[in-house]
């Protein structure tokens, strides 16, 4: 692949067939592990890195605008990307791709798991992949911070949002306001240390080829919007429409339709911040879920490719399955899992068709590179928050939480200290960053040894 760099630029991004994206989109999807900074950790290494199809600016900026939105920004990101290359259906095929591979997978495991609770293998395997993701979530904070932590300011403000947020319990939201705010006040004061710059060069002219004719859908138009918004937001709520006037507004299906396109919306900050919310309404309110499933359905989404979120289709097929009226009660788990996917990840498509053009028509100004740059760094440090969140219940058994004079103190259990996990942990980081093997091969690795170590152990 021809790099981006220089006077071959526009070449290089006319070179960017529909069918070599849409198998990179496939590698993508079934590659995905690890949380959001994971997966935005491999589409950076293999966007910008490898393939050189979009530039390190410009990478960050669309990055930015997908952390302030609700829903998984990996995904979203993914649609950005895909928007930007091969217009609507290029969005289209890199979000739904994203997605597809963990959605069938925990399809199954949700098959497996009502209908049979025999997950010795399932759980055996997805001990040692823990490990493993959890290698690429702490290569992935390095990675990330390595390329948006320029000086220190930008430091400051990624240690200033951890503690925010793991200590404080600060809403995420609230943190990208302030990141944004400090930003366009340091860009006026000291742009030297706010107008972060990074990647292949000079931002402005990495990416010339994408801002030509061909890639005239990335320019704002008010007919263009009005067009998007009306598609996506029949797609979004027609189903319901429909159920409602097939099945009355007290079935299932109709339910879990309106609640989770509830949770698309405010799903801020990832899908830690709303899972202790989603728990206690589906096992309360709607007995969709006994106490702790969802915690086993969080287990299945963690070592599945594709977003955190999908732990809700989790939760869908279990509240139709347990619901489902006059359908077989697996037939109706499959269509509440649907339901749910369909739901979640429709809006995700509307916030980016709708609002990526004006976004990209902000690029390059001064004051919104400052707020972009600080809110990079808060990023940061919200992502170091869900690998230490992550570590803890990887590494220990249990994790009590205590507040003390206003802090949140997440204290482990010592005595359930798994020093297999830990050992794992410490190879697949150790194989990843110093000897630079690849995510499969640690992830197989790592696989294989759990089932080894958990069936010697039974």
């Amino acid at each position: 692949m021809t790099a981006v760099t220089g006077t071959d630029a526009p070449a290089a991004v006319a070179a960017v067939g529909f069918g070599e994206a849409f198998r990179t989109w496939v590698r993508i999807g079934l590659l995905s592990f690890g949380g959001p900074a994971g997966q935005i950790a491999l589409m950076h290494r293999i966007l910008v890195d490898e393939k050189k199809w979009i530039s390190e600016a410009r990478f960050l900026h669309a990055l930015n605008y997908c952390m302030l939105l609700p829903g998984p920004e990996a995904q979203q990101l993914a649609v950005y990307v895909g928007w930007l290359l091969h217009r609507t259906l290029g969005g289209l095929v890199a979000g739904i791709l994203f997605v597809l591979p963990g959605a069938a997978v925990i399809l199954l495991l949700s098959v497996l798991y009502a209908g049979y609770r025999d997950l010795t293998i399932v759980e055996a395997l997805f001990f040692g992949i823990k490990a493993a993701v959890l290698a690429v979530v702490i290569e992935a904070v390095i990675r990330i911070g390595k390329r948006a932590l320029k000086n220190r300011a930008m430091y400051a403000i990624a240690a200033a949002a951890f503690v925010a947020i793991f200590f404080l319990e600060a809403p995420f939201p609230l943190i990208v306001i302030t990141a944004a705010v400090i930003g366009f006040v340091g860009g006026r004061t000291r742009p030297d240390l706010f107008v972060v710059k990074s990647g292949h060069g000079d931002a402005s002219g990495a990416d010339d080829p994408l801002d030509g004719e061909r890639f005239a859908h990335t320019r704002p138009s008010a007919a263009r919007a009005i067009s998007v918004a009306a598609i996506c937001l029949v797609l979004w709520f027609g189903p319901l429409v429909l159920l409602a006037a097939q099945l009355g507004a007290d079935h299932v299906f109709l339910q879990e339709g309106l609640f989770f396109s509830k949770m698309a919306v405010v799903t801020f900050g990832g899908a830690y911040a709303v899972l202790a919310y989603v728990a206690q309404q589906a096992v309360e309110t709607y007995q969709w879920l006994a106490p702790g499933e969802m915690l086993d359905g969080l287990g299945m989404a963690e070592t599945t490719p594709g977003p955190l979120i999908m732990v809700l289709q989790f939760v869908g097929f279990m509240g139709a399955f347990r619901n489902p009226g006059a359908l077989d009660p697996m037939t109706a788990g499959v269509i509440g899992a649907a339901l749910t996917t369909w739901v979640t990840f429709v809006p995700c498509f509307l916030w980016i068709f709708l609002g990526a053009p004006y976004i990209e028509a902000l690029r390059g100004k001064t004051l919104l590179t400052a707020a972009l740059s600080a809110i990079t760094a808060a990023v940061v440090g919200v992502v170091l928050n869900l690998a230490v969140w992550f570590g803890l219940h990887v590494v220990f058994g249990q994790v009590v939480e205590h507040h003390v004079a206003g802090l949140r103190l997440l204290v482990p259990a010592w005595d359930t200290l798994n020093l297999v996990s830990l050992i794992l942990t410490v190879g697949a980081l150790v194989a990843m960053l110093r000897f630079k093997v690849g995510m499969i091969p640690t992830l197989a690795t790592t696989a294989t040894l759990g089932v080894i170590y958990t069936y010697a152990l039974a």
